[in-house]
């Protein structure tokens, strides 16, 4: 197939559609000759800049208003341009002017050439992000203010969780009746392990949690407040790579360490030997949460026992998160899986 032959635009009809472009624009554009001269700009660059539109024509780009448009490097990179030593692609500055706050200005410059020396142009847009930077600093101002207040937050949340575990565990030694002992160190352990939750969280600073590490942190957590002898009791992870918003990751860390201190409380008695494992695993939407253990295992009539407090709080958890629990006899021991999906 035969190539058309290419047709040289004649310079006065390459200088018409340059205008017509201009002058039909909406946004800030000039037109500028070989010497950085205004042939023509647009109707809102005039508005946008408050530029009598009478005294431009044939001035230079740096005497237009008040001089504010005197910049030394604007000028030399315009002169680059049209040599054909650099492009102008982005290039920010902010234009002072005597009235009025400086404006924060984006420039692109395009070089018109049509094989004629003489008819050489220049065509700069110019977009006004003073608006856009101003909100964008207000919101990295709020979003750093935010961060301080939730460090702070954090920080007296752990203090009070800690002052609360200490009180119930003092309580505990001091009472003599070994049921209200009992259920005291019950409570002192839920108090810790929500304190567990908090610290990974506060560690975590919101926003996207990777559970492999969250959950092994605070396993580590929890082993080293409830484990005495981690050569007989070891709590290990095994995860994917999965990452979730930090709210559900709050429940997952609260049904981990009710799930852990059933099995500390239940797998192993009598100082048994033994290891606890947690693991998750995600597909798409579908994930499953498990805790399993190689203890002693369900007790005959577990299927007929009153659900403890434990197990009323990981229920109440899985149904906020749409999940279900299962219970299986492991074979050694047992293992509960919550499962969404």
């Amino acid at each position: 197939m035969p190539v058309a032959a290419r047709i040289p635009l004649h310079h006065e009809a390459a200088q018409s559609l340059a205008l017509a472009l201009v002058q039909s624009s909406n946004a800030p554009i000039v037109l500028l000759d070989g010497h950085l001269k205004v042939i023509e700009a647009s109707a809102s660059f005039f508005r946008a800049f408050q530029i009598d539109a009478a005294t431009v024509r044939g001035k230079t780009l740096s005497r237009l208003g008040e001089g504010e448009w005197n910049v030394q490097q604007l000028t030399a990179l315009l002169k680059a341009t049209l040599a054909g030593h650099a492009e102008i692609e982005a290039y920010e500055m902010d234009l002072e002017r005597a009235a009025g706050t400086p404006r924060r200005l984006v420039l692109n410059a395009q070089k018109l050439d049509y094989g004629d020396a003489d008819g050489v142009r220049l065509l700069l847009t110019i977009a006004d992000v003073t608006d856009a930077r101003v909100a964008e600093k207000l919101k990295d101002d709020l979003l750093r203010e935010k961060a301080i207040l939730l460090q702070e937050l954090h920080h007296r949340v752990a203090n009070s969780l800690q002052i609360i575990a200490a009180v119930l565990l003092q309580s505990a030694r001091r009472v003599k009746s070994e049921e209200t002992r009992n259920h005291l160190y019950d409570a002192h352990n839920r108090v810790m392990s929500v304190a567990g939750v908090q610290q990974q969280l506060a560690a975590s600073r919101l926003g996207e949690v990777h559970l492999r590490a969250y959950f092994t942190e605070l396993c580590n957590s929890l082993s080293a407040s409830m484990i005495r002898d981690r050569d007989q009791l070891s709590l290990g992870v095994e995860a994917d790579g999965s990452v979730i918003d930090a709210d559900v990751s709050v429940s997952l860390g609260l049904i981990v360490t009710e799930l852990v201190i059933n099995a500390l409380k239940h797998a192993f008695p009598d100082h048994r030997a033994g290891k606890i494992k947690v693991g998750y695993a995600s597909k798409g939407t579908d994930w499953a949460l498990s805790v399993s253990d190689n203890g002693v295992g369900m007790p005959a009539d577990a299927a007929s026992a009153k659900p403890g407090l434990g197990t009323s709080i990981v229920e109440a958890l899985a149904r906020q998160l749409d999940a279900k629990v299962r219970i299986a006899n492991g074979r050694p021991g047992t293992s509960v899986s919550i499962v969404h999906g």
